[in-house]
């Protein structure tokens, strides 16, 4: 007995300071840059810290969005992700309790007269069977000597806040998409006013060169190109009004509803694109935004799947015990204490055969979690390039729009100019039928410019981390 307590406790020792786990990651978090490119500010202030009811200021846009949150689909799975992740942590806390398992049975054994046992049971306890119950609580008990428990509370910790994570990136994605599909809705409405508004002014050209048709001034060419002019025009207003339908179907979807109208209370022209938009340093955007901090949280399973894979090759510590009541007679069960029985033990299992099945797997994490740097360097990378790709965007698209407006003045000023020297004789037909063309493209362009400017600062706001506050 004494050899074999002084085996188990060498085995022990040789167990605990035997090996050791490996814990070191590199972490991609250190090469990130200091300041984005072409940014000098070192303000650490981002709009990417703002709730999104201080980003978004517009009563409609708040409405749609308070409504996406409660009602799309896609976040309401992600909260139930939430849940079920929570559950799983909770199981995976309870890995170091012992496990009690209560066993009531009983039997009844009827050996052959001719056999060893029946003739010993007919000759010492006068009875042709034999009666068990028994009644016992089991307990088992695996110390944690490797960590390889404490490595499945982490991963399951890990994937809870990751689960968090997810839950908060869908939010910034619904956000930012209800928001655009809102501003595309409003350069819908200003696109449908300016074909409505060509398609007035080019039916009043046309008047006017009948009139002269009449009186023999133009041609019977002049009509037909005023005619389709006008009709170019018209064309518009049925193709703007489809989308205007199919993007208004497109936000009752995000917010968890069938078609119907969407009240706007605003129009693109009212709306004001932000002057400066504090964009802040590398790392506060990463220690906001929730799709880099996911898969950071993904290295962090993959370093303690490291651990459990690692813990798996070595030998596994089981302590038992189980007591309780056994008796052949039913009459004597509950008798106390001499139906009292009790068991303890130990135990080492050491994987022999699976070992190399085991290393594998322990190398296979490896090249996992080597795999979850990489992921995590290139998600670090992605979010700075789109910030930076969306400063970019909003500074020439604003300078973009400043060109298209003095370009829509010009050309209001020329169609002014055209319809009074056509009238005056001093201009032909093709002259205001060109300005008039012209202009009808110059305002559709200057409303997609807008909307361009305030989708870029609202993908800015995302590319941030903002939108889940």
């Amino acid at each position: 007995m004494k050899t074999i307590i002084n085996s188990f406790l060498a085995i022990l020792f040789l167990a605990i300071y035997g090996c050791s786990i490996p814990q070191s990651v590199i972490n991609p978090r250190k090469d990130v840059p200091f300041q984005f490119r072409d940014i000098r500010s070192v303000d650490t202030n981002s709009i990417g810290s703002l709730p999104v009811k201080e980003f978004f200021t517009t009563p409609a846009i708040q409405q749609l969005i308070d409504s996406a949150l409660v009602r799309n689909i896609d976040l309401q799975i992600a909260l139930k992700n939430i849940e079920a992740a929570n559950l799983l942590l909770s199981r995976a806390k309870l890995g170091n309790l012992p496990q009690l398992n209560l066993q009531v049975s009983t039997n009844s054994n009827r050996p052959s007269d001719n056999s060893l046992n029946g003739l010993s049971t007919s000759q010492f306890l006068n009875t042709s069977h034999i009666e068990d119950f028994n009644g016992s609580l089991a307990l088992s008990w695996e110390a944690d000597i490797w960590g390889k428990i404490r490595g499945q509370k982490n991963a399951a910790y890990a994937a809870y806040l990751q689960s968090a994570e997810v839950k908060k990136a869908v939010q910034t994605r619904i956000v930012a998409t209800v928001a655009g599909g809102f501003y595309r809705l409003l350069m819908l409405d200003a696109q449908l006013k300016v074909a409505q508004r060509n398609v007035k002014l080019n039916d009043s050209t046309l008047k006017m060169i009948r009139i002269q048709f009449e009186a023999a001034q133009v041609s019977s060419l002049a009509i037909q190109q005023a005619e389709v002019q006008l009709l170019k025009a018209s064309q518009l207003i049925p193709k703007i009004t489809q989308e205007i339908s199919i993007q208004e179907n497109v936000l009752s979807e995000l917010t968890g509803r069938y078609p119907t109208t969407i009240e706007r209370a605003v129009t693109l022209e009212e709306l004001k694109v932000p002057e400066q938009l504090a964009i802040g340093i590398p790392a506060t955007m990463l220690s906001i935004r929730p799709d880099v901090k996911s898969v950071e949280l993904d290295l962090k399973i993959a370093n303690a799947k490291v651990g459990i894979a690692n813990a798996r090759l070595y030998p596994t510590l089981t302590i038992s015990a189980s007591a309780g009541l056994n008796s052949f007679k039913a009459s004597n069960w509950f008798n106390i204490p001499a139906s009292l029985f009790g068991v303890v033990g130990a135990g080492i299992t050491q994987p022999i055969f699976q070992h190399k099945e085991l290393k594998t797997q322990f190398e296979l994490a490896k090249v996992e979690r080597e795999k979850s740097v990489l992921l995590f360097r290139q998600a670090i990378i992605g979010a700075v390039v789109e910030v930076s790709n969306e400063q970019a965007k909003l500074e020439n698209l604003k300078n973009e729009y400043i060109i298209a407006q003095q370009r829509v003045k010009t050309l209001q000023l020329a169609v002014k100019n055209a319809d009074l020297l056509f009238k005056s004789g001093m201009a032909n037909y093709l002259e205001v039928i060109t300005a008039q063309g012209n202009l009808l493209q110059g305002e559709l362009e200057l409303t997609s410019l807008k909307t361009a400017q305030l989708t870029a600062s609202l993908d800015l706001y995302r590319a941030l981390g903002g939108g889940w506050q």
